[in-house]
Protein backbone atom coordinates (compact mmCIF):
# COMPACT_ATOMS: atom_id res chain seq x y z
CA UNK A 1 0.00 0.00 0.00
CA UNK A 2 1.09 3.69 -1.22
CA UNK A 3 2.40 6.14 1.76
CA UNK A 4 -0.33 8.53 0.32
CA UNK A 5 -2.74 5.56 0.43
CA UNK A 6 -2.21 5.18 4.15
CA UNK A 7 -2.45 9.27 5.14
CA UNK A 8 -5.58 9.41 2.92
CA UNK A 9 -7.10 6.16 5.07
CA UNK A 10 -5.84 7.59 8.38
CA UNK A 11 -7.41 11.15 7.14
CA UNK A 12 -10.65 9.27 6.97
CA UNK A 13 -10.56 7.20 10.36
CA UNK A 14 -10.29 10.30 11.90
CA UNK A 15 -12.77 12.32 9.83
CA UNK A 16 -14.95 9.47 11.04
CA UNK A 17 -14.20 8.95 14.50
CA UNK A 18 -15.14 12.87 14.51
CA UNK A 19 -18.12 12.49 12.96
CA UNK A 20 -19.33 9.51 15.44
CA UNK A 21 -18.68 11.62 18.21
CA UNK A 22 -20.57 14.36 17.04
CA UNK A 23 -23.68 12.48 16.63
CA UNK A 24 -23.15 10.74 19.81
CA UNK A 25 -22.75 14.48 21.38
CA UNK A 26 -26.01 15.57 19.45
CA UNK A 27 -28.07 12.59 20.74
CA UNK A 28 -27.29 13.46 24.25
CA UNK A 29 -28.07 17.08 24.02
CA UNK A 30 -31.26 16.23 22.72
CA UNK A 31 -31.87 13.66 25.08
CA UNK A 32 -31.48 16.25 27.69
CA UNK A 33 -33.53 18.85 26.03
CA UNK A 34 -36.83 16.43 26.07
CA UNK A 35 -36.51 15.43 29.40
CA UNK A 36 -38.73 16.63 31.27
CA UNK A 37 -37.71 19.27 33.84
CA UNK A 38 -37.49 18.72 37.60
CA UNK A 39 -41.57 18.88 39.30
CA UNK A 40 -42.76 19.52 42.49
CA UNK A 41 -44.18 16.05 44.31
CA UNK A 42 -46.70 17.69 45.65
CA UNK A 43 -48.21 20.51 43.54
CA UNK A 44 -46.76 18.82 40.33
CA UNK A 45 -45.60 22.34 38.99
CA UNK A 46 -42.20 22.58 37.55
CA UNK A 47 -39.56 24.17 39.90
CA UNK A 48 -39.17 27.51 38.95
CA UNK A 49 -41.00 30.83 37.72
CA UNK A 50 -44.75 30.69 38.62
CA UNK A 51 -46.49 28.99 35.95
CA UNK A 52 -49.48 30.52 33.65
CA UNK A 53 -52.81 29.89 35.74
CA UNK A 54 -56.48 28.85 34.94
CA UNK A 55 -58.95 29.17 37.99
CA UNK A 56 -62.28 28.63 38.52
CA UNK A 57 -64.17 29.73 41.04
CA UNK A 58 -67.75 27.77 41.59
CA UNK A 59 -70.08 30.38 43.38
CA UNK A 60 -72.34 28.45 45.88
CA UNK A 61 -74.47 30.63 47.43
CA UNK A 62 -77.32 29.87 45.79
CA UNK A 63 -78.70 26.61 44.47
CA UNK A 64 -78.60 25.12 41.08
CA UNK A 65 -80.55 22.36 39.23
CA UNK A 66 -78.82 18.62 38.57
CA UNK A 67 -78.80 19.98 34.54
CA UNK A 68 -76.76 23.10 35.94
CA UNK A 69 -74.56 20.95 37.84
CA UNK A 70 -74.03 18.23 34.74
CA UNK A 71 -72.99 21.67 32.62
CA UNK A 72 -70.49 23.15 35.43
CA UNK A 73 -68.53 19.43 35.85
CA UNK A 74 -68.41 19.40 31.68
CA UNK A 75 -67.06 22.84 31.73
CA UNK A 76 -64.55 21.53 34.49
CA UNK A 77 -63.53 19.01 32.44
CA UNK A 78 -63.29 20.65 28.96
CA UNK A 79 -61.18 23.36 31.19
CA UNK A 80 -58.39 20.86 32.11
CA UNK A 81 -58.32 18.84 29.11
CA UNK A 82 -56.75 22.59 27.41
CA UNK A 83 -54.01 23.04 29.79
CA UNK A 84 -50.43 22.85 28.66
CA UNK A 85 -48.01 20.58 30.21
CA UNK A 86 -47.39 22.90 33.32
CA UNK A 87 -49.87 24.98 33.14
CA UNK A 88 -51.53 25.86 36.99
CA UNK A 89 -55.40 24.73 37.09
CA UNK A 90 -57.06 25.57 40.72
CA UNK A 91 -60.69 24.96 41.22
CA UNK A 92 -62.19 27.65 44.37
CA UNK A 93 -65.69 27.23 45.81
CA UNK A 94 -67.22 30.73 46.74
CA UNK A 95 -68.67 28.64 50.33
CA UNK A 96 -71.60 29.41 52.46
CA UNK A 97 -69.52 31.68 54.81
CA UNK A 98 -69.17 33.79 51.29
CA UNK A 99 -65.52 33.05 51.55
CA UNK A 100 -62.93 30.91 49.04
CA UNK A 101 -59.96 29.08 50.82
CA UNK A 102 -57.21 30.59 48.80
CA UNK A 103 -55.18 27.04 48.88
CA UNK A 104 -58.32 26.25 46.46
CA UNK A 105 -59.92 22.49 46.69
CA UNK A 106 -57.90 21.91 43.60
CA UNK A 107 -54.70 23.24 43.00
CA UNK A 108 -52.27 21.37 40.41
CA UNK A 109 -50.32 21.47 37.58
CA UNK A 110 -50.87 19.16 34.26
CA UNK A 111 -48.24 16.95 34.60
CA UNK A 112 -49.10 15.66 30.75
CA UNK A 113 -50.70 13.41 29.09
CA UNK A 114 -49.69 10.79 27.04
CA UNK A 115 -50.29 11.88 23.64
CA UNK A 116 -48.25 15.13 25.13
CA UNK A 117 -45.02 13.49 25.10
CA UNK A 118 -42.53 12.67 22.43
CA UNK A 119 -42.75 8.73 22.42
CA UNK A 120 -39.05 8.44 21.32
CA UNK A 121 -38.10 9.66 24.85
CA UNK A 122 -41.12 8.44 27.22
CA UNK A 123 -43.59 6.25 27.52
CA UNK A 124 -46.76 7.40 26.28
CA UNK A 125 -48.88 4.22 28.04
CA UNK A 126 -46.88 5.35 31.21
CA UNK A 127 -47.16 8.92 31.18
CA UNK A 128 -51.18 8.77 30.48
CA UNK A 129 -50.90 6.35 33.45
CA UNK A 130 -49.47 9.19 35.93
CA UNK A 131 -51.37 11.88 34.34
CA UNK A 132 -55.00 9.47 35.61
CA UNK A 133 -53.31 8.74 38.73
CA UNK A 134 -52.15 12.05 40.07
CA UNK A 135 -54.22 14.74 38.29
CA UNK A 136 -57.32 13.32 36.70
CA UNK A 137 -57.98 11.04 39.56
CA UNK A 138 -58.35 13.67 42.21
CA UNK A 139 -59.63 16.45 39.72
CA UNK A 140 -63.36 14.13 39.32
CA UNK A 141 -63.06 13.43 43.43
CA UNK A 142 -63.27 17.27 44.08
CA UNK A 143 -65.89 18.11 41.14
CA UNK A 144 -67.78 15.53 42.42
CA UNK A 145 -68.35 17.49 45.80
CA UNK A 146 -68.15 20.45 44.19
CA UNK A 147 -71.11 19.89 42.26
CA UNK A 148 -73.63 19.95 45.18
CA UNK A 149 -75.49 23.03 45.57
CA UNK A 150 -75.44 24.73 48.74
CA UNK A 151 -76.94 28.07 49.59
CA UNK A 152 -75.19 31.06 51.41
CA UNK A 153 -76.99 34.66 52.84
CA UNK A 154 -74.19 36.42 51.71
CA UNK A 155 -73.12 36.76 47.52
CA UNK A 156 -69.57 38.56 48.07
CA UNK A 157 -68.32 37.38 44.52
CA UNK A 158 -66.42 40.55 43.30
CA UNK A 159 -64.48 40.01 46.68
CA UNK A 160 -63.54 36.42 46.06
CA UNK A 161 -62.38 37.72 42.61
CA UNK A 162 -60.03 40.40 43.77
CA UNK A 163 -59.24 37.83 47.41
CA UNK A 164 -57.77 35.66 44.69
CA UNK A 165 -55.42 37.81 43.04
CA UNK A 166 -53.76 38.65 46.39
CA UNK A 167 -52.80 34.94 46.72
CA UNK A 168 -49.25 33.50 45.63
CA UNK A 169 -49.82 31.31 42.58
CA UNK A 170 -52.47 33.93 41.05
CA UNK A 171 -50.51 37.44 41.82
CA UNK A 172 -49.34 39.62 39.37
CA UNK A 173 -45.86 37.92 39.25
CA UNK A 174 -48.44 34.98 37.56
CA UNK A 175 -47.81 36.59 33.11
CA UNK A 176 -50.62 34.46 32.15
CA UNK A 177 -54.00 34.68 34.73
CA UNK A 178 -57.15 32.86 33.28
CA UNK A 179 -60.12 33.19 35.25
CA UNK A 180 -63.89 31.52 35.03
CA UNK A 181 -66.52 32.77 37.34
CA UNK A 182 -69.68 30.32 37.50
CA UNK A 183 -72.33 32.67 39.03
CA UNK A 184 -75.41 34.04 38.70
CA UNK A 185 -73.44 37.78 39.50
CA UNK A 186 -76.01 38.50 41.66
CA UNK A 187 -73.46 40.47 43.81
CA UNK A 188 -74.34 40.74 47.66
CA UNK A 189 -72.29 42.22 50.29
CA UNK A 190 -71.40 45.50 51.81
CA UNK A 191 -69.54 46.86 48.45
CA UNK A 192 -73.17 46.28 46.58
CA UNK A 193 -76.11 44.03 46.15
CA UNK A 194 -78.34 43.36 43.19
CA UNK A 195 -81.25 42.67 45.79
CA UNK A 196 -81.01 46.63 46.82
CA UNK A 197 -84.06 48.27 46.41
CA UNK A 198 -81.83 51.50 46.50
CA UNK A 199 -80.11 52.29 43.53
CA UNK A 200 -76.42 50.75 43.01
CA UNK A 201 -73.55 52.45 43.66
CA UNK A 202 -71.88 53.96 40.05
CA UNK A 203 -69.29 51.84 38.61
CA UNK A 204 -65.66 53.74 39.97
CA UNK A 205 -67.31 54.04 43.69
CA UNK A 206 -67.63 50.66 43.76
CA UNK A 207 -64.27 50.42 41.94
CA UNK A 208 -62.54 52.67 44.56
CA UNK A 209 -64.34 50.57 47.42
CA UNK A 210 -62.38 47.28 46.02
CA UNK A 211 -59.15 48.95 45.28
CA UNK A 212 -59.05 50.47 48.83
CA UNK A 213 -59.52 47.27 50.74
CA UNK A 214 -57.70 44.49 47.97
CA UNK A 215 -55.36 46.61 46.04
CA UNK A 216 -55.04 46.90 41.77
CA UNK A 217 -53.76 42.98 41.69
CA UNK A 218 -56.83 42.14 39.37
CA UNK A 219 -55.20 44.19 36.93
CA UNK A 220 -54.19 42.48 33.76
CA UNK A 221 -56.64 39.33 34.49
CA UNK A 222 -58.46 37.44 31.64
CA UNK A 223 -61.92 37.06 33.15
CA UNK A 224 -64.84 34.92 31.61
CA UNK A 225 -68.41 34.76 33.37
CA UNK A 226 -70.48 31.51 32.72
CA UNK A 227 -73.94 32.55 33.95
CA UNK A 228 -76.54 30.67 35.99
CA UNK A 229 -79.97 32.06 34.64
CA UNK A 230 -82.20 32.63 37.83
CA UNK A 231 -85.71 32.62 37.20
CA UNK A 232 -87.59 35.63 37.66
CA UNK A 233 -83.75 38.10 37.87
CA UNK A 234 -82.99 36.94 34.06
CA UNK A 235 -83.42 40.30 32.47
CA UNK A 236 -81.55 42.22 35.60
CA UNK A 237 -78.84 39.59 34.70
CA UNK A 238 -78.41 40.45 31.06
CA UNK A 239 -79.00 43.99 31.13
CA UNK A 240 -78.53 46.74 33.70
CA UNK A 241 -76.66 44.44 36.02
CA UNK A 242 -74.55 42.83 33.55
CA UNK A 243 -73.47 45.97 32.21
CA UNK A 244 -72.43 47.24 36.02
CA UNK A 245 -70.22 44.39 36.87
CA UNK A 246 -68.98 45.41 33.06
CA UNK A 247 -68.05 49.02 33.97
CA UNK A 248 -66.95 47.85 37.59
CA UNK A 249 -64.66 45.20 35.98
CA UNK A 250 -63.40 47.82 33.29
CA UNK A 251 -62.31 50.33 36.05
CA UNK A 252 -60.50 46.89 37.83
CA UNK A 253 -58.38 46.60 34.61
CA UNK A 254 -60.19 42.76 33.61
CA UNK A 255 -60.57 42.11 30.52
CA UNK A 256 -64.26 40.15 30.69
CA UNK A 257 -66.60 38.29 28.39
CA UNK A 258 -69.51 36.95 29.27
CA UNK A 259 -71.36 33.28 28.36
CA UNK A 260 -74.07 31.47 29.58
CA UNK A 261 -73.54 28.24 31.41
Amino acid sequence: MSRRRRRRQRRMAFVNIAVAVGVVALAAYAIVKVQPPDYDETTLCIDGDAPPHTAIILDKTDEYSPEQAELIAALVRRESDRLNVGERFTLFELDARGEIDPRGRFSLCNPGRGSQVNPLFRNPEKIEARYNELFEGPLEAVVADLVEPREAPASPILEAIARLALTENFGRDVEERHLIVVSDMLQNSTIFSAYSSTPLPAPEVIAEAVEDRFGSDLRGVELEVRLIPRQGRMDQQRGPLRELWEEVLDELGVDARWRDL
